[in-house]
């Protein structure tokens, strides 16, 4: 491999971890959403949420005088409690996502993120098994398990879209706001990173394609 191409794929590479790294910092951090009820008295404490893949956090802020009809923002101070969806530890309560269909959701959305990461844990072991010599080959299916991954997490941003959108319109819920907060942000920002550079790993991977109608690419004389 021509240091050209070698270069090119370490450029990629890199970029690709930053991808990884924010993959990892979406899955396991709980600011996907932001849940806030409608604040009724003011002087008085408000309970917003915020939720990832596998855990809910309640607040209890004090609440003053405010235009906002919501409660919040989560950053103010207040008693914070967090607990594990019942579906994934048994014995805890997450009652918000124990109605309706947002159990489903939320298994939905946490196993196909747990892909996600599967595809990009292998993907970086093969391009770093690449590096040795006459292991080039390698590249092309990493490539190709960066781009599930890229697929596969914004799968899991859509699902965790439609669950805060149902969740909103429930009437069993008393959720009347929301916004999607960081880890929300990381993940949409790892599936750019993956997709568009897991393609872009492919094409620096594939041979050199013959410059002539007459030259095949065994022919071809590699580029200095």
């Amino acid at each position: 491999m021509d240091e050209g191409k070698t270069l090119k794929i370490r450029l990629t590479f890199s970029i690709i971890l930053v991808g990884v790294a924010l993959l990892f910092a979406a899955v396991v951090t709980d600011h996907w959403a932001v849940l806030s009820p409608e604040v009724l008295q003011y002087n008085a404490t408000c309970e917003a949420a915020h939720f990832g893949l596998w855990r809910l956090c309640t607040k209890r802020i004090y609440v003053q005088d405010t235009k906002e009809k919501g409660c919040g923002p989560i950053s103010l101070p207040g008693e914070r409690n967090c607990s594990y969806f019942k579906h994934f530890t048994p014995g805890q309560s997450a009652e918000i996502f124990e109605v309706s269909t947002q159990r489903e959701y939320s298994i939905s959305a946490a196993a196909i993120a747990i892909f996600s990461v599967s595809f990009a844990i292998i993907g970086t072991i093969c391009v770093l098994l690449s590096f040795r010599k006459k292991m080039d080959y390698l590249l092309r299916p990493a490539s190709m398990f960066y781009t599930f991954s890229g697929l596969c997490i914004i799968i899991s941003v859509e699902v965790m879209r439609q669950s805060v959108k149902r969740m909103i319109d429930s009437d069993e819920t008393s959720w009347i706001q929301y916004y999607y907060s960081w880890s929300f942000a990381c993940a949409c920002a790892s599936f750019v990173l993956l997709f568009v550079c897991g393609i872009a790993l492919l094409l620096i991977a594939l041979p050199r394609f013959p410059q002539n109608p007459w030259e095949t690419c065994m022919d071809a004389e590699p580029e200095h």
